[in-house]
């Protein structure tokens, strides 16, 4: 753990970045826990899901772990804390509502979900998914929907560079974002958040990158320049 190493210094030093991994290896083997309904603020959804996985059964669940930790390693080496919602090291979740909580608890600079898509074949590319803006229940994004715009597009605009992906060609118009007000980890935090869809992991294109570690680390960065871009400011 990041805990152990010595006092950070680079760019980053001071700065709290919180990589969660989307879903958890072992949610399918929990689903009454993972079924469980939440508060996301505008109403209730299940704790988590499985995850999607490619057609040769690669999890997605896989995927976001390994891109998170090589993501840690990209922005310790910038000086930067990081922190995991969850690191397979629990028998499932956490739930979308605890996802948030982690954020904010961590007073994070930054927070970026990780995950792929489980769309139709021939549906390719990634998207940053932004938070709209949503004042009901427990959620109120109003301070949080322009600085997380911010990091969304830095890290949409280092990814295409880095990886070569183009943005996705079934949402987001081209240009790779998409704003959304039905998911609770974006409505819950108090912080700076956004999830990126990595790819389709249904489209065999698209599948072929996402099981390339190769193809991984470019991903890894792409994002983490965002997320240093953002910080720096």
């Amino acid at each position: 753990e990041s805990t152990t190493a010595p006092a950070a210094t680079g760019p980053l030093k001071g700065k709290v970045v919180v990589i969660d991994p989307g879903h958890n290896p072992n949610n399918f083997q929990h689903t009454a826990e993972i079924n469980r309904k939440v508060n996301i603020g505008t109403n209730w959804k299940e704790c988590d899901t499985t995850g999607t996985s490619t057609n040769d059964g690669y999890s997605e669940a896989k995927f976001t772990l390994d891109l998170a930790h090589r993501m840690r390693t990209l922005l310790e080496k910038q000086g930067a804390t990081v922190k995991f919602t969850q690191d397979g090291d629990r028998p499932w979740g956490p739930c979308v509502d605890e996802r948030a909580r982690i954020g904010n608890k961590a007073n994070a600079d930054a927070v970026v979900s990780l995950h792929a898509d489980g769309a139709g074949a021939g549906q390719r590319g990634f998207h940053v998914i932004l938070p709209g803006k949503v004042n009901e229940g427990a959620a109120d994004t109003g301070p949080i929907v322009a600085p997380s715009r911010d990091l969304g597009e830095r890290i949409a605009g280092s990814f295409v560079r880095v990886t070569g992906s183009a943005p996705s060609n079934y949402v987001g118009d081209g240009t790779g974002l998409v704003t959304r007000k039905d998911l609770g980890g974006l409505n819950l935090s108090t912080v700076p958040k956004v999830f990126i869809e990595c790819g389709n992991m249904r489209d065999s294109k698209d599948a072929a990158l996402l099981t390339s570690g190769a193809w991984r680390q470019k991903a890894a960065q792409g994002i983490s320049e965002g997320i240093v871009s953002f910080l720096r400011g």
